[in-house]
């Protein structure tokens, strides 16, 4: 009979482990020292139900955070008496315990409830079925404007196939947490996801860290280790700036595509990889294609399913929600007594360019909940007192530069596709601008 898991952190003492070893009659216990223990179990094999010790000595805003992140998992909390006098405890198993329980433990009672969360725990659907697009992490697609409504369907068709992805759009603007959202909707759902900013990896050291290396490989390769690439096996991987990659490796990278096997460094044999390669840059690949500075052919083959997020100062509708969902992200850090944003505040945010993004928009929104004395958030809380004026007449002069540069481009006969590389935009966002400008092409008025 295949025993069923059940994740213990940390380890009990001995007089709770031997009720334990009753009470999980038929389950299989692992055993984690720590919460950053029990994340590594968690993300290599997830486990239908865990059981969590409270007693003085936890951690409770490590625990918060893995069993926020891990809310798949059914847990149990056995609680000593005096954690349950702690409000960060009592906190902890309202939010995130189907049941709890205090020591010392009933072993019948314990076994009824492991019971009883390992069959809530068969309910869930299983981890190979895809989602609907609306069940993806709403957090990472706060918003109702056309733009963001597009990209939702896109992410949904995207999700669905298993194909390499390729995310352009600007520094800020979110293209992590789209590609989160991808492999959440995926059919590799329950494997790892494998963030790597490859702009942030030293040159000598990208090989090592993405394929791995063999023992001997260089100095100091006391072992064999396992690469990025091959640590996101059954997953996905996301390859952050890929336009910074140095072109020696993306020749390896491309084999890999090509061949879905790779080679550590000092090995000579292929290890078969199977995972999903998500790529992402705030450059246009093509441009860098034409500069000599990225690999045409490895463009070819990551530019199969792409996806464009839209910048900030094109969504200005969806500010108010995305503020309101970062003010309750920060609610532990933020001061008692502030309780929202100011009209004056909201006006200013609306008015804002915007030039970070939803990056920017997250960090002016957490230092003024953390920095503001009244209780509300004004516009000098946020930084922005005194830019209201400024920000709609720039916002004005970019209004009008949009229509001009595009109505200059098409008026001289250019195509689409011309006026677009001009402007370093994709055709999708020259047909954006056109209809947000009402612009018609020549071609069509003389058509009319």
């Amino acid at each position: 009979m295949l025993l069923r898991q059940l994740l213990c952190i940390p380890p009990p003492d001995a007089n709770t482990t031997a009720v334990l070893a009753t009470a999980a009659t038929g389950f299989t216990i692992r055993p984690a020292h720590d919460p950053a223990a029990a994340h590594m179990l968690l993300r290599a094999h997830p486990v239908p139900v865990g059981l969590v010790v409270l007693d003085g000595a936890a951690d409770t805003g490590a625990l918060d955070r893995l069993l926020r992140e891990h809310s798949r998992t059914r847990w149990i909390a056995l609680c000593a008496a005096a954690a349950l006098g702690d409000a960060a405890c009592r906190k902890l198993v309202a939010d995130h315990c189907l049941d709890f329980h205090t020591m010392p433990v009933d072993a019948v009672r314990l076994r009824q409830t492991l019971g009883h969360a390992y069959g809530m725990a068969g309910l869930d659907p299983p981890p190979g079925e895809v989602p609907h697009a609306a069940e993806l992490h709403a957090s990472r697609l706060t918003g109702s404007s056309e733009p963001i409504s597009r990209l939702r369907r896109q992410l949904h068709k995207v999700a669905a196939a298993d194909a390499p992805v390729l995310i352009w759009g600007e520094s800020g603007t979110g293209k992590e947490l789209a590609a989160r959202a991808v492999h959440e909707g995926s059919a590799r759902a329950a494997g790892p996801f494998v963030p790597i900013n490859c702009g942030a990896i030293p040159a000598s050291l990208v090989q090592s860290e993405l394929f791995g290396h063999e023992r001997g490989a260089f100095s100091g390769a006391g072992r064999a280790r396992a690469g990025l690439i091959e640590s996101a096996a059954g997953g996905s991987v996301f390859l952050d700036e890929i336009g910074d990659l140095p072109l020696d490796m993306q020749v390896n990278l491309l084999r890999f595509l090509q061949e879905k096997t790779i080679y550590r460094l000092g090995g000579t044999r292929p290890l078969p990889v199977d995972v999903r390669v998500i790529a992402a840059s705030h450059v246009r690949l093509d441009d860098a294609v034409a500069r000599g500075t990225f690999r045409e052919d490895l463009y070819y083959r990551l530019n199969v399913l792409t996806l464009e997020m839209p910048p900030l100062r094109e969504r200005r509708e969806d500010v108010p929600a995305l503020a309101e969902t970062f003010f309750r992200d920060h609610a532990r850090e933020r001061s008692a007594h502030v309780r929202g944003f100011s009209r004056g505040a909201m006006e200013a945010m609306h008015a804002h360019h915007w030039p970070g993004n939803v990056r920017e928009l997250h960090n002016r929104v957490r230092r003024a909940a953390v920095m503001a004395e009244g209780r509300l958030i004004m516009p000098h809380d946020l930084g922005l007192d005194g830019a209201l004026v400024p920000a709609l007449a720039l916002h004005g002069a970019r209004v009008q530069a949009e229509r001009r540069a595009i109505e200059a481009g098409l008026g001289a006969g250019k195509s689409i596709t011309h006026v677009a590389r001009e402007l370093g935009v994709s055709r999708m966002t020259v047909y954006r601008l056109m209809a947000k400008h009402s612009i018609v092409p020549p071609a069509r008025k003389r058509e009319a």
